[in-house]
């Protein structure tokens, strides 16, 4: 791979990219997703990942009784854990090494986060799987990437979706929708775009980081991405020129 836009990069995915339907776990999505990680790493990029938990338990549209949210969102951050514990096998199968690292140790699946730690093993060439979230309810996984992301000195946070960018509404619901090619954060919050939360936009936006909306759904699209490709929504602070 010749001519990267980034050396490190923080990828977000949805808890959906490794799922298939009805089913939590995708063997096929978690190899594709497995080899083009993989390959990413061995061209040169450094590589941080965050996955949601909407595949096993989604916190917020939880319905169980007298669950309430702290709780609920408790258990969303045990899930993404899970989650980065199958990633993390389909990442070694291809021959990748992957440590994942929570606020909080987790034994014997996570290690306690320190960007110190982070940091070593990203230029020794592991991939991180940073997972658990912030380690406190009330905020997402969005939050957590691009908390994460700003922490490890990132290039750009990219965000793995099931569209190919951002809309200006649902496309799946409207067909004449529009997508943006490019976004500033100021933009992002005047239309009320639900790109991320309010807190991880203004995260990105306070510490400069540049966000790329993406189809994850053919992996290899991560990969024209890290090359510099027109691909999905460039979000910044400010309109290219």
């Amino acid at each position: 791979m010749s001519m990267l836009r980034y050396s490190r990069v923080l990828l977000k995915l949805s808890g959906e990219a490794l799922a298939d339907g009805d089913e939590q776990f995708s063997h096929q999505k978690l190899s594709d997703l497995a080899q083009v990680i993989h390959q990413a790493v061995q061209s040169g990029v450094q590589v941080a990942v965050v996955c949601g938990a909407g595949n096993i338990f989604r916190a917020r549209q939880a319905n169980l009784g007298v669950l309430g949210r702290v709780a609920a969102d408790q258990v969303g951050m045990l899930a993404t854990i899970m989650n980065a514990a199958v990633l993390r096998d389909y990442l070694r199968a291809e021959g990748q090494q992957a440590r994942i690292f929570a606020p909080r140790e987790q034994v014997p699946l996570a290690e306690a986060f320190t960007r110190d730690k982070a940091l070593s093993l990203l230029k020794a060439g592991q991939v991180l799987l940073l997972a658990g979230g912030t380690g406190n309810p009330y905020f997402t996984t969005d939050s957590a990437a691009a908390l994460r992301a700003l922490e490890i000195s990132a290039d750009g946070l990219l965000k793995g979706t099931q569209v190919d960018g951002v809309y200006d509404r649902d496309p799946h619901k409207y067909p004449d929708a529009e997508r943006f090619d490019h976004l500033t954060y100021d933009e992002v919050l005047a239309r009320k775009l639900r790109v991320m939360d309010l807190t991880a936009i203004t995260l990105c936006d306070e510490g400069n980081l540049s966000v790329t909306v993406f189809d994850i759904s053919d992996p290899e699209n991560l990969l024209r991405v890290l090359k510099g490709e027109s691909l999905g929504t460039r979000i910044s602070k400010e309109s290219p020129r």
